[in-house]
């Protein structure tokens, strides 16, 4: 409403005065945009040569079809500054009291997760549209907690609005990574915003920890995913751990959850794994109780040929982190328009 009474001021007002109200009405309507959350596009800005120090204007022809107007648009800067974007990303992860100290693996676990619903058959999917912006993509079961991540992102998304949610998503977990000691990943922008829910993919997309290698298989293939880049992307669980509240799962993989390493095919390769005594569903602990695995993950050293892979990348982080780097670039470039191998 304070937008719609700002630009009917502009209209009437003198050319000079104008101007002046125009920009007003437009970061009045950009702090509407983002306070929704929802990216849809309700005010026409466009980021001049000289706004990427945050100054709007409208672009040339809409002053005089104010009403009626079709949906806004907001475009990048003429050089967009993600280096100031991922700056401001770095300075959100530390935090005493969530989780270990870090929201960094929530951030990996939501670029992930946005990307992992890519189907190469369909073309639906991945990353590209920032579905899991919507219902019911956002209440998927394998999506629990992951508001916690799109929410500390938010006043990101309102200081640099024109980033896309879908680049911001997968910048967050590349960062993310990359500030938690891991390899540099291959990241390019591109991705659109789905204007709505009908763009979200099914339920199910996404892996069961619950279940086996033929299971992993079948999840990773769809995705256009072999073998070793399966292990390879398994290996993302050296981050967090799991919480009862969300998965059903409790515990971390290794003693070091907010440093990524090699360190989770260490454990399982090393270490000594049981069945879980508790309510909960089927899980593995080692011998001190603190360290878990789930089903997937134990799959990798059941699986003949996901183990040797295992093995080799429990010897050799430096092999581990150059077939990560690769395997996650892909992930995040799945369906994106000119990105995807």
């Amino acid at each position: 409403m304070i937008g719609r009474l700002a630009l009917a001021a502009a209209r009437a007002a003198a050319p000079a005065t104008r101007s002046h109200i125009m920009s007003t009405a437009a970061r009045s309507f950009a702090s509407e945009g983002s306070a929704s959350g929802g990216g849809s596009g309700k005010v026409l800005l466009v980021v001049g040569a000289a706004a990427a120090g945050g100054v709007y204007a409208w672009k040339t022809g809409l002053l005089d079809s104010l009403s009626g107007s079709p949906g806004p648009v907001i475009t990048a800067p003429a050089k967009p500054d993600y280096g100031a974007v991922r700056k401001a990303i770095e300075d959100v992860l530390d935090v005493d009291g969530y989780d270990d100290g870090s929201y960094g693996p929530v951030l990996v676990r939501l670029a992930w997760h946005s990307a992992g619903t890519y189907d190469k058959a369909s073309g639906t999917g991945g990353s590209n549209g920032a579905t899991m912006r919507f219902a019911p993509e956002s209440e998927h079961g394998a999506n629990a907690g992951l508001a916690v991540a799109r929410n500390l992102l938010e006043p990101i998304k309102a200081k640099f609005p024109w980033i896309t949610y879908a680049d911001l998503y997968t910048l967050a977990g590349v960062t993310a990574i990359e500030a938690m000691g891991g390899p540099t990943i291959p990241w390019a922008p591109g991705r659109s915003d789905a204007p709505d829910s009908t763009a979200c993919p099914p339920d199910g997309r996404l892996p069961d920890a619950s279940l086996g290698a033929a299971h992993i298989r079948e999840i990773f293939g769809r995705m256009g995913f072999n073998d070793r880049e399966i292990v390879a992307l398994s290996g993302a669980h050296t981050l967090g751990r799991c919480h009862a509240d969300r998965s059903g799962f409790l515990g971390p993989w290794t003693n070091a959850p907010t440093t990524f390493s090699n360190l989770y095919f260490q454990e399982l390769v090393n270490n000594k794994w049981r069945k879980k005594r508790w309510s909960g569903p089927v899980q593995y602990e080692d011998k001190s109780g603190e360290l878990m695995m789930l089903p997937t993950d134990m799959a990798l050293i059941w699986d003949r040929k996901f183990k040797p892979v295992v093995d080799e990348y429990a010897k050799d982080e430096e092999t581990f982190f150059k077939d990560f780097a690769a395997a996650f670039s892909k992930l995040l470039a799945l369906g994106v328009p000119g990105q995807a191998a």
